[in-house]
């Protein structure tokens, strides 16, 4: 087992005392950082960048060599699984992600496997092996997948969508093929993600971006379920440490203790949740992760640095809270901005 320099993220996500309030943030490693954009350039294409394991650990450190964070994330893209799963992933310009072989009718559905995660996503087990070795127990470096029901959106839609209008026409119509897709989905991303934890990664995130697209009620038989059953499969201990998970649903405000039910041990906030509130809907049950709306990069110093006291005041010094984005870090974003935060974060919390 590797002695971890800074645990701070995993005894949060344990509710257990901390020095200071940890923090990372979604999309750390991306577009805002000029050196990701040189290594992105060097690499040739987004695809080719997540499929080589030496750049995707050189991108993935970047964050942690310029800021004082407190976990790193693998540098990747939910939509491997599906790659691996053979709907031919490739990036068009302007309009983002697109499958070449979209999931419509019966026969797609039937066609779906569950790839094997050491051969068709192997590239994403070496960038995990390769940079637990370059981090050097610096801090924890955290795994991460799609969640089933995102990344159904992405299959049958063919790639983003405005209003999810052929998803959830199967979903609506014909909800036993949904359900089969979603349950072949949720098989690869266990095995995906316990090979993840197998190579190396100390914490788990599951992204589901799109569940808040849904009703409460179809939200809970069509994404929240399959979360459960990835919770369930997952082998949470590695190097003689449990290995948490983090479920992350965007505008999932409304079912926090549905969530919590599926015994993961964090959950992540957007920022269309009130921290407060949910702490007191969920209790002492999980932890706590967010939550600040990205777009407060683009203000002041002096406003950050309010906002951070604001919501490091709910859990004032008491353990079971991770600072984080409510999404993820915008582009556009000064890095300086983003010093501001963490150091902000970080000095606040520990006084």
């Amino acid at each position: 087992m590797s002695i971890l320099k800074n645990d701070r993220f995993l005894k949060a996500l344990a509710r257990q005392p901390v020095d200071a309030t940890p923090i990372w943030v979604m999309r750390q490693a991306g577009r805002y950082l000029p050196e990701y954009r040189a290594t992105r350039a060097k690499a040739g294409s987004f695809l080719n960048l997540c499929k080589n394991p030496e750049l995707a650990c050189e991108v993935t450190l970047q964050p942690i060599d310029r800021f004082e964070l407190d976990a790193a994330i693998i540098f990747s893209d939910i939509l491997t699984v599906p790659d691996a799963m053979g709907l031919g992933l490739y990036f068009s310009e302007g309009e983002g992600p697109r499958f070449e072989r979209p999931v419509r009718t019966e026969d797609d559905v039937n066609r779906l496997f569950v790839p094997d995660a050491e051969d068709s996503l192997g590239y994403v087990m070496d960038a995990i092996r390769v940079t637990r070795k370059a981090i050097a127990g610096r801090v924890p470096l955290i795994g991460f997948s799609g969640s089933p029901w995102t990344l159904a959106t992405y299959m049958v839609e063919g790639g983003s969508s405005k209003n999810y209008s052929i998803v959830k026409a199967m979903m609506f119509d014909r909800p036993d093929l949904m359900h089969k897709l979603l349950d072949v989905t949720a098989r690869a991303v266990i095995d995906y993600l316990n090979a993840q934890i197998a190579a190396g990664a100390q914490a788990i995130q599951i992204f589901d971006t799109w569940g808040g697209e849904l009703s409460p009620r179809d939200y809970r038989e069509f994404s929240l379920k399959y979360m459960d059953q990835i919770v369930r499969g997952l082998k949470c201990e590695n190097e003689g440490r449990a290995v948490p998970v983090i479920l992350f649903t965007k505008r999932g405000g409304q079912c926090l203790e549905h969530i919590a039910d599926t015994g993961c041990d964090a959950l992540g906030l957007d920022w269309t949740t009130d921290l407060a509130a949910a702490r007191e809907r969920v209790g002492e049950r999980v932890a706590l992760q967010g939550n600040m709306d990205p777009a407060l990069l683009y203000a002041s110093n002096e406003r950050i640095r309010q906002e951070v006291k604001d919501i490091l005041g709910v859990y004032a010094g008491e353990p079971g809270h991770v600072f984080n984005l409510g999404h993820g870090i915008h582009p556009e974003v000064d890095p300086e901005k983003m010093k501001v935060l963490v150091d902000a974060v970080h000095e606040f919390s520990a006084a």
